[in-house]
């Protein structure tokens, strides 16, 4: 029987609808794979070993208070010193604290770090979360009250404290409580009542790009000690009685990068020692750039790894979506999906705002998928089969390499990354918001149209609802601010993995499965724990 030619335009027009299967042949280019694999190693080698080197002549040595993780970072020989108990913000872990812990145990201190209840390897949750501030930060201190016990028999009795951010608040609040805390250090430090702050001898240190509310409070809560106009990078007051007050601000920086400021460790390490009255040798753990150049080795070097990617032909089915159909499903879940969710109970998980971005990941993408279903509906009936087992194999492939080329360095050197058993349920409920976003967005950014511009445009969008979300339960929501920075980064690194392996693949299913994982385990072990 002759076939129709109507069943054979319609074949052509389904198959021509799918990319092909791309990518060159590996044995066609070879050279380039080569060179940027050696060249990616290279990098990735050159900062391990830099970031290692800056550990020479130090004692490092993890130890529990409680169920509290703590590791002491102290020089050789255990000479005796002041402690500096160092403590984290909020969704970070001891790890985001290790150039100030390198920084002052090179200069002779003994640097205590630690995991605050819900963060990290901590299996504690946090009391009371954005419900109940006050049993927030009663958790909080009473949990640096234990690791300072702890800590101060390890030195010489003197001790000082350092937090950033949520912790900067808990540290003042236990340094004004514990008069024989010779020294603070608040990185970032916003207290939400702008209480009375006494405590001995406080160094408030900023970015210099952070919010100008963080940065006007650092005024005045320094005011509130010393007598007319302030400054900043004067110290005000008396180290012998506890008075000094400094607010100094880091350049170039925010909320995050203040952490690897050279300028921020080194007003640290003179702060401290002028209420010592000691003297390092002024070493400073500059450690964002090879931070930096191991990051970019590790995605750098994902690209040739795709290319042994199985190519998996897959045929859309039926016509791409009209610029106006488009551009209806781009901006129509951006728009709806905080209105809906404004006002619905969403703390539905025990992870403080990891039930919002669930939800908030799921109804964008069931929006999404929504509004282009009578497009698909409609569409002819011919298309490729896909091969649902290869898809599937293929997304665990680049799952499990993604988690050891990204998630291993970061949990060496930057946050807690690999999860204790208590997250990895979280980690599957996350995800159950997480898939319908990510296999909508690839789906019509791959498949669903040729538009120049409409993967970052669909990002944009997404981060636009994440911001009128914000703004419509400021109270609730406001710690999202923090992440959407982490968000876009997230966007980029594995925007440019999913583009790498749908050119390999020719399957948008292979990245948003992967891409949906691997976001879901950042919320997961990200986001702070909470009990209520």
């Amino acid at each position: 029987m002759r076939a129709s030619p109507l069943r054979n335009v319609a074949l052509t027009s389904s198959l021509s609808d799918a990319p092909a299967p791309i990518g060159p042949p590996l044995r066609a280019h070879r050279r380039r794979f080569w060179v940027v694999a050696v060249a990616a190693l290279v990098a990735i080698a050159t900062s391990v070993w830099q970031l290692q080197r800056q550990r020479d002549g130090l004692s490092v040595s993890a130890a529990r208070v409680g169920e509290i993780p703590v590791t002491v970072w102290r020089q050789a020989g255990d000479a005796p010193a002041p402690v500096v108990v160092i403590a984290h913000g909020f969704a970070g872990s001891q790890q985001l604290m290790q150039p100030f812990a390198i920084t002052l145990a090179r200069n002779g201190y003994i640097a205590v770090t630690f995991d605050f209840p819900g963060h990290g390897r901590n299996p504690l949750p946090l009391t009371g979360g954005l419900a109940d501030a006050a049993a927030m930060q009663h958790d909080l201190v009473d949990t640096l009250e234990q690791v300072a016990r702890f800590a101060r028999p390890l030195g010489d009795g003197r001790l000082a404290v350092a937090g950033h951010s949520m912790a900067a608040d808990a540290v003042v609040r236990f340094a004004a409580a514990t008069p024989d805390v010779q020294a603070t250090v608040a990185v970032s430090l916003f207290l939400p009542d702008l209480a009375p702050v006494y405590a001995n001898n406080l160094l408030i240190v900023d970015g210099a790009l952070e919010a100008s509310m963080l940065r006007q409070q650092a005024f005045a809560i320094a005011a509130q000690t010393v007598a007319g106009a302030l400054h900043a990078d004067v110290t005000y007051g008396k180290f012998a009685d506890g008075s000094a007050r400094r607010v100094a601000f880091a350049p170039g920086v925010e909320h995050i990068g203040v952490l690897y400021s050279s300028a921020a460790l080194r007003e640290t390490v003179s702060w401290l020692d002028a209420a010592f009255d000691r003297h390092g040798d002024g070493f400073v753990a500059a450690r964002g750039g090879w931070l930096g150049l191991l990051l970019l080795g590790c995605i750098a070097l994902a690209w040739p790894l795709a290319t042994l990617l199985p190519r998996i032909r897959y045929a859309t089915g039926g016509r791409r979506l009209t610029t106006a159909r488009l551009l209806g499903a781009v901006f129509l879940p951006a728009l709806a999906t905080p209105l809906l969710l404004c006002r619905l109970p969403t703390d539905f998980l025990p992870m403080l705002l990891g039930g919002y971005l669930t939800l908030h990941f799921g109804v964008y993408g069931l929006l999404t998928i929504a509004s282009v279903w009578r497009v698909r509906r409609n569409a002819p009936a011919v298309q490729a089969p896909m091969d649902f087992t290869r898809v599937l194999a293929a997304a665990v492939a680049v799952i499990v390499v993604d988690l050891i080329l990204i998630g291993l360095p970061l949990d060496s050197y930057v946050f807690s990354f690999v999860p204790g058993a208590w997250r990895y349920p979280l980690i599957a409920a996350v995800a159950v918001g997480t898939l319908p976003y990510f296999i909508a967005d690839e789906w019509l950014t791959r498949h669903g149209t040729a538009l120049p511009g409409i993967y970052p445009l669909t990002k944009l969008c997404f981060l636009l609802s994440l911001v009128v979300a914000i703004a419509l339960n400021l109270d609730q929501l406001f710690f999202l601010v923090i992440i959407v920075p982490v968000i876009i980064l997230l966007f980029v690194v594995f925007g440019l993995f999913s583009a790498w392996i749908f050119r390999r693949t020719g399957n948008a299913f292979v990245a948003a499965a992967s891409n949906a994982v691997l976001f879901a385990w950042f919320i997961a072990v990200t986001f702070p724990l909470v009990s209520r």
